[in-house]
Formats: C-alpha cells, sequence, structure tokens
C-alpha cells in the first residue's frame, strides 16, 4: 500500500499541473479597434460589412446597390427572398458572394421625419442589431456605412455620434467579440464627423 507521504505528493502534483494547463490557456483580452476610413465599403476584405438595405431588401440605390452589383444581384436577391423584407431597425445576414467580405449584413435604416417619430432608437437598433448579428456567427471585423444619411436624410453629424456611441457601447458591454469595426464614409465630410465623434470632439 503506497504511503500517505506518496498520496499526498501525487495529490499536490494533480494540484500544480491543473492550476499551470488552465494558465497556459488563458488567452489575452481582445481590445476591438474601432476606425475611420474614406472609400467604398464593396472593396473591404473583412468578416463582414454592413449594407443600409430598404424594408423590402430588393435593392435600391447608393450604397444598397453598390453592394448588390459587387456581389451579384441575382445571387444577393435569391438569398434575401426568403426573409420577405425586413423591419426598420432590424438586421439580415446572406453571403457576401462575390464581394471580399465573407457575409452583408441587411439593416434598414429609419427615414429622417425631424427626430420626434424614434429616429434615434431606430438608427442605434440598426448598428446594436448587426452587431449582435456579427457575434452570433463568431464574425470578428464589420464595417458601416453611414445608415440613413443618404436619400433617408438622417442629419450626418448627430447620426455619426449616435453610430459611435452605439458601437462603443456594444464593444463595452461584449468585450472580446469583436476585433475590428471600421466606419467606411463615402464622402471626406462624413469622415470627418466619424472621425470627431471617436475623438469626442462636437463637429464644427
Amino acid at each position: 500500500m503506497p504511503s500517505s507521504n506518496a498520496s499526498r505528493r501525487r495529490r499536490a502534483c494533480r494540484r500544480t499541473c491543473s492550476r499551470s494547463s488552465s494558465a497556459a490557456w488563458t488567452a489575452e483580452p481582445v481590445t476591438t479597434r474601432l476606425e475611420v476610413v474614406e472609400g467604398d465599403i464593396t472593396t473591404l476584405a473583412l468578416d463582414a460589412i454592413v449594407n443600409a438595405a430598404n424594408d423590402r431588401l430588393a435593392g435600391g440605390g447608393g450604397v444598397d446597390g453598390a453592394i448588390h452589383r459587387a456581389a451579384g444581384w441575382a445571387e444577393m436577391q435569391a438569398a434575401l427572398r426568403p426573409f420577405g423584407g425586413c423591419p426598420t431597425g432590424g438586421a439580415v445576414i446572406t453571403p457576401g458572394f462575390r464581394l471580399p467580405a465573407r457575409f452583408v449584413i441587411h439593416t434598414v435604416g429609419p427615414v429622417w421625419r425631424g427626430g420626434g417619430a424614434g429616429e434615434p432608437d431606430l438608427l442605434a437598433a440598426c448598428y446594436r442589431r448587426s452587431l449582435e448579428l456579427a457575434a452570433e456567427h463568431t464574425l470578428r471585423s464589420i464595417a458601416f456605412p453611414a445608415i440613413s444619411t443618404g436619400v433617408y436624410g438622417y442629419p450626418a453629424a448627430p447620426a455619426a455620434r449616435l453610430a459611435v456611441a452605439t458601437v462603443r457601447g456594444f464593444v463595452a458591454a461584449n468585450a472580446g467579440l469583436l476585433e475590428r469595426v471600421v466606419f467606411c464614409c463615402f464622402s471626406a465630410e462624413s469622415a470627418r464627423l466619424h472621425r470627431a465623434a471617436l475623438a469626442g470632439e462636437a463637429p464644427a
């Protein structure tokens, strides 16, 4: 029969080895990088890009049309048709098809009606739900256009501040889920407003 001293040594070794193994597999927390780029969102080779879609998910002008054309209009519409549309503030996900991005997250922004029809909450929901979908699909990088600031008429400066605040809030509450979030702006002015929002500055 083994001695009590030998038994104690084996138990101590098991505890030490277990702690060492756990320490070896502990990963450093991921820091999410937020950045602004000025350019064409369809050229970004990320896990996902976000499309500013209409509620019918039928393709349209602006960034919506550009993403459809770059991905392949027929393929994208075939993937979107089963959803039967999407409510304002909601989002759905499809493959990226011919795009450099692996996936496209389609979200429907609010039409600006003066600010009293819940537009800020709906716009924030677009960003939040898109980020939730990215996390649900284990995506690590995502790019947003300036949702609703085109033909939907949302004022660009408050939209940029809300976009940055919503993304920051999600990242803070979900540390380690995302590595990179890009605000991809089509114009220099939009890029300036997003950079000012990231820096915490009031736009001029």
